[in-house]
């Protein structure tokens, strides 16, 4: 039997990567046996002629079908909107910049076939990044998975295969403020893992700055833990207990020695350093009230301006 596979692509800005992907991409769909597939592409607000080129794409290739949000929401709500949108019994996210290699698509659909709900593309081999973009994503995933109870697994990204059922599971999250990676891992299922080597970006630049990347990381932190939090508590219950015991040691001192004279550097990087702490501490309750914030308002994760091509 035929059965009915979804691409899903997001895309912002991929102008220069559109025909490579396109070319790279049909053959590896078309060798997959008793499939027919539909590849949804999400244009994220493009400001360049990335929309024009997939709606042509469209037009040519009945398969095309394209999603163009009505500004720029990010490639979390992208990917979001590329989910809902997809119909396939199967669903693979993947990136335009071919830095997710199409050849992976035929063994995903194999490991599926065989029973797998979950297949996840992890890349064993990340040469192509820079050494720092390496080690802060080692640190996340380590830092992320030692907080939190949802544990990502390490060096896999949003290229991977979701069953039907992981589908509908993912569209009964209601979250706003949607951190995919966390959500892919939360929702579970029976899961295989595939390698692969991570070659270099074929056009265009990455569009996460360093920036961004914190933001990134700092929401996949306060989506899935408390534990920054708890942390907070314990630092303050720590300075409560040192300043009890300076406490206690002052009027020891004053009782023996008498009165002296404090220092005034001492003092004064006392309150700097306690004064920071605080600060820091407002700072995460902030992050936490922002997120209830966004999410009382419950404002649409994103909103399609017009659906190109494929079925209306």
């Amino acid at each position: 039997m035929t059965q009915r596979l979804s691409l899903v692509v997001p895309f912002y800005n991929e102008g220069q990567n559109i025909r490579a992907f396109h070319d790279a991409i049909m053959p590896c769909l078309e060798a997959v046996p008793d499939s027919a597939w539909e590849i949804v592409c999400v244009d994220d607000g493009s400001t360049d002629a990335t929309l024009e080129q997939l709606v042509a794409l469209a037009e040519a290739d009945p398969r095309f079908r394209v999603l163009e949000l009505s500004r720029n929401f990010g490639k979390e709500a992208a990917l979001t909107a590329g989910i809902d949108a997809a119909s396939g019994e199967a669903v693979i996210p993947i990136d335009a910049d071919l830095q997710d290699p199409p050849e992976l698509i035929a063994p995903m659909v194999a490991a599926w076939r065989a029973g797998a709900e979950v297949v996840l593309a992890h890349r064993s081999d990340r040469a192509a990044d820079g050494v720092m973009k390496r080690k802060s994503a080692a640190w996340f995933y380590r830092l992320h998975n030692l907080v939190s109870k949802t544990h990502i697994p390490e060096n896999v990204g949003d290229f991977r295969l979701i069953d039907r059922v992981v589908v509908e599971a993912l569209k009964q999250l209601p979250e706003r403020q949607r951190f995919m990676k966390g959500l892919f891992a939360w929702v579970g299922f029976r899961t295989v893992t595939i390698d692969y080597a991570r070659p270099s970006r074929q056009a265009g630049a990455s569009k996460f700055s360093g920036w961004a990347l914190w933001n990134f990381a700092l929401e996949g932190f306060t989506s899935f833990s408390t534990a920054p939090l708890k942390i907070w508590t314990y630092l303050g219950a720590v300075g409560a207990v040192c300043s009890f015991i300076y406490a206690m040691f002052t009027v020891v001192y004053t009782l023996l020695r008498g009165i002296s004279v404090p220092g005034y550097a001492s003092l004064l990087v006392v309150v700097l350093f306690l004064g920071s702490v605080q600060l820091m501490s407002i700072g995460l309750l902030g992050e936490y009230i922002g997120r209830i914030y966004l999410e009382t308002k419950q404002r649409p994760t994103y909103l399609v301006r017009k659906i190109h091509g494929g079925s209306k």
